[in-house]
């Protein structure tokens, strides 16, 4: 069998029903095998970048591997940001690069160059990839396809980069054609260490006063949001989520408490500092969950930690007890050892006067214009036909991040790249994952106009995104700081930057198009955007270049120091 038709039947078997791509010369081959084979959707975008982002979205929603290709040089460079993202967020990807014929590879030559385009993306790419090879021998392939797909989704999920030299798609494969598997870990149930962490905390939590459950992006990733969210219910302990967690719980009411971190909710945070007793499951406790005081954030609680990467294991807090252990397996073990414990009855009544006191849509105070805080609560609202809710970087995630109610639907954001343009590929792969379903797309608009090419890609494969562009007319997030550190002097965020008419640009691509800056016409505004659920629509809001995200956890400061004083 020809290589490249091997690696095409290969994909639509373990379940690739779409692959993302941007043609180039070293990728035909296998472009064209997947488009003969007839069984893996070909979705063609105008930017590489955009097609390894929407990978990621595709691949958050399907529980597998997301694939992406591109061709040599500048194709396979562009794919870097989406692996990154991929790697920091735990996302399991699989990219395809093409490469020039073997004979033109300089391996072992001292010019930097032989064939055209000829670009070492191997060595690039191994510093955000589970493993990164080239292919060398057509009948390598087989076992490189499964190594490549087992070692994304084993473990910490995250990307892996095949680079196949194009003579080498064309080679022959000898070898009878099997069947892929993606086989479950036979070991996944045996936890080492898991009775003694169960006893301990079970233990703990029997003591506790103001016990709190910290949901991470392990739980999203282990697909057990509805086990997580049965246990929260069953031990009724209130739990908050980090950025990467928002959208786990469902049908928690008041024991979901909110979003903690830098941005966080203020009285998630207050909660955080404040509680007695953590279990963290499946967070990795960084810098901007926790704050640079890590001493601080462990006084007077007692911390419990499950990761299923044991370098995150007290990576900078020490734990006073941890397991490495996959979430699926763990779960269900506590949700049987652990018994409702005693009320916290009081811990929870001081939590929601907390949250009375302290009312998101109030944090900016009395703004003019549309409050994005009380624009993101009315978006949840109004939107009950959204499959997920994706956003970019920057001030427009954080808003959606405190006050966008997901009701339990996933809520798709780069947390560890942090890439701007993010949001409109991956919310391209994700409505394509959920069979071609309305997804909503938060973004800025200086996000909005890295990846603004896909409008095209939406329209052609009628995707019914619902964008969203949180126009303030500047790069909101580095304003403000800026305001705060560099004395109010805004070279690259205000000074020499601008944004179109996003209008005018969706029409010309064939998307309705919106603009609403008066408070008052918020709700027909959305009720416009949700007029035809079927179909892409884009409203853009207005926001005032003055308005920032609040509350700020200060610098070098407890959690429930937040900006400004309250």
């Amino acid at each position: 069998m020809k290589a490249s038709d091997w690696i095409a039947r290969y994909l639509a078997d373990i379940g690739v029903d779409t692959v993302f791509e941007m043609i180039g010369g070293m990728t035909t081959h296998m472009l064209d095998s997947i488009y003969r084979e007839g069984r893996s959707r070909i979705v063609t975008v105008h930017h590489e970048q955009a097609g390894a982002i929407a990978a990621c979205g595709w691949a958050q929603v399907k529980g597998l591997p997301g694939v992406a290709l591109a061709t040599s040089g500048p194709g396979a460079v562009n794919l870097l940001t989406g692996i990154g993202t991929c790697y920091f967020d735990s996302i399991p990807a699989v990219f395809l690069t093409g490469q020039v014929n073997r004979n033109e590879l300089s391996t072992g030559l001292s010019m930097r160059q032989l064939g055209f385009q000829e670009t070492d993306v191997v060595s690039m790419a191994k510093a955000v990839t589970k493993g990164a090879v080239q292919v060398t021998d057509p009948e390598d392939i087989p076992k490189i396809m499964d190594w490549a797909f087992k070692t994304a989704m084993e473990g910490r999920p995250g990307p892996v980069l095949i680079d196949i030299p194009m003579d080498v798609q064309r080679g022959e494969i000898t070898e009878p054609y099997d069947a892929p598997e993606l086989t479950e870990d036979p070991d996944k149930g045996s936890i080492c260490g898991a009775d003694r962490f169960l006893d301990r905390l079970k233990n703990a939590l029997d003591k506790a006063n103001r016990p709190l459950i910290l949901v991470g992006s392990g739980v999203v990733r282990s697909g057990i949001s509805e086990e997580v969210s049965s246990l929260v219910r069953k031990l009724k302990v209130p739990s908050v989520f980090s950025l990467m967690g928002k959208g786990t719980l469902k049908d928690c009411g008041e024991l979901s408490v909110g979003m903690i971190g830098t941005y966080g909710n203020r009285w998630a945070n207050y909660a955080l500092a404040r509680c007695d007793l953590l279990l963290v499951l499946g967070s990795r406790l960084d810098i901007r969950q926790t704050g640079v005081d890590t001493e601080g954030f462990t006084r007077q609680k007692e911390v419990f930690q499950v990761d299923i990467d044991p370098c995150e294991i007290e990576g900078r807090i020490t734990a006073t007890e941890s397991l490495v252990a996959d979430l699926r397996s763990l779960v269900p073990l506590m949700a049987d050892k652990i018994m409702p414990a005693p009320s916290f009855d009081d811990w929870r009544s001081e939590i929601s006067e907390r949250r009375r006191l302290w009312d998101d849509t109030e944090e900016l105070g009395r703004i003019e214009g549309i409050n994005p805080n009380g624009f993101m609560r009315m978006l949840g609202l109004r939107s009950p036909d959204a499959s997920a809710f994706v956003t970019d970087i920057g001030a427009n995630q954080m808003w959606a991040a405190q006050s966008l109610d997901t009701d339990g639907r996933p809520f798709i954001s780069s947390g560890g790249m942090g890439a701007m343009g993010y949001a409109l590929p991956a919310a391209m792969g994700a409505s394509i994952g959920f069979g071609q379903t309305p997804v909503v797309v938060v973004v800025g608009d200086g996000g909005m106009q890295c990846n603004i090419q896909e409008l095209q890609t939406i329209v052609r494969n009628k995707l019914p995104l619902k964008i969203v562009v949180m126009d303030n007319g500047s790069l909101g997030m580095v304003r403000q700081f800026q305001e705060a550190y560099m004395g109010g002097r805004y070279p690259g965020t205000v000074w020499g930057y601008d944004a179109p008419d996003f209008c005018r640009v969706a029409e010309a691509y064939g998307i309705e198009a919106r603009r609403v800056e008066d408070p008052a016409f918020v709700e027909d505004a959305l009720a416009w955007l949700w007029r035809d659920p079927e179909k892409p629509s884009l409203l853009s809001v207005r926001i005032l270049p003055g308005v920032g995200v609040a509350p700020k956890m200060a610098f070098g400061k407890g959690l429930d120091e937040m900006e400004p004083e309250r």
